[in-house]
Formats: structure tokens, sequence, C-alpha cells
């Protein structure tokens, strides 16, 4: 009787303490994350534009560092360094600003992070649009 108590009260604890557990670690799966994973850091590849008609395509190279937020587009020798960057893991959102000095353009872009693949907008003075990238795998 006193053994059967005692696995009645583990069990009990067991489920109790399980529970939330499971609960902690269900919006970082619905996420697309792991425990200890980076949302960010890694090549994103897709397509930017005005219209759904008129894409361009984009490299984005992003790293966090679980408080900073550096990265640039389309790297190599004349990747663009992306200023002001930053992303909120509550809401799942990226910001940054890019000075594209070729054209003498200057964008600012807001994103939002869904499992391996980002979404938003951009706008430069008298334009706007909007972008969609996945994070490579590897």
């Amino acid at each position: 009787m006193k053994g059967r108590m005692v696995l009645t009260i583990g069990v009990a604890l067991v489920i109790s303490l399980g529970i939330p557990l499971l609960a902690f670690q269900a919006p970082a799966q619905n996420r697309g994350l792991s425990m200890g994973s980076d949302p960010l850091t890694g090549t994103w590849k897709g397509d930017w534009g005005p219209s759904a008609s008129d894409r361009n395509p984009v490299t984005l190279e992003l790293k966090w560092d679980g408080k900073t937020l550096t990265g640039t587009v389309n790297p190599g020798p004349e990747g663009i360094a992306l200023d002001k960057a930053s992303y909120d893991p509550k809401t799942m959102t990226v910001k940054f600003e890019v000075d594209y000095k070729a054209k003498n353009r200057h964008y600012t872009v807001e994103g939002k992070v869904d499992k391996d693949t980002m979404t938003g907008s951009w706008n430069r003075s008298g334009r706007n649009g909007d972008f969609k990238l996945t994070k490579a795998k590897g």
C-alpha cells in the first residue's frame, strides 16, 4: 500500500510538472525553432519588388548574436551592409535600413519571421513594395 501511494504521488508530480514544460516548448516549436537554435543567422534567398510582375532576386546574409543583428544584402564585392538593424524575438520582427550608394537610394525594411520564411515590406522615397525570403538549409 505504501509503495502504491509513493508511485501515485510520483506520477502526479511528473504530470503536474511535465504539462507546464510542454506548454513552454510549444510556442518555440510552432515557430519552427528548437531549444537553443538561432532563427535568423544564415543565408536567406528570395525576391522583392513593387508589384507581382516586377520582382528582383535578393540574397540576405544575417547574423544574430542574441543582442545584435548584422548582415549584408547581396553579399560579395558589391554587397550592402545593413544599418540600424534590429530583431525582436518576442514578435519575430526584423527591421533594418540599407543605403544603396551607387544609386543614391535609402531603403527601410521590416519583416516577420515564420519558421524558415521571412515576409515584409520595404520603402524608399517615392516607392514601396514587399519581399519574401526563404532561409537556406545547411
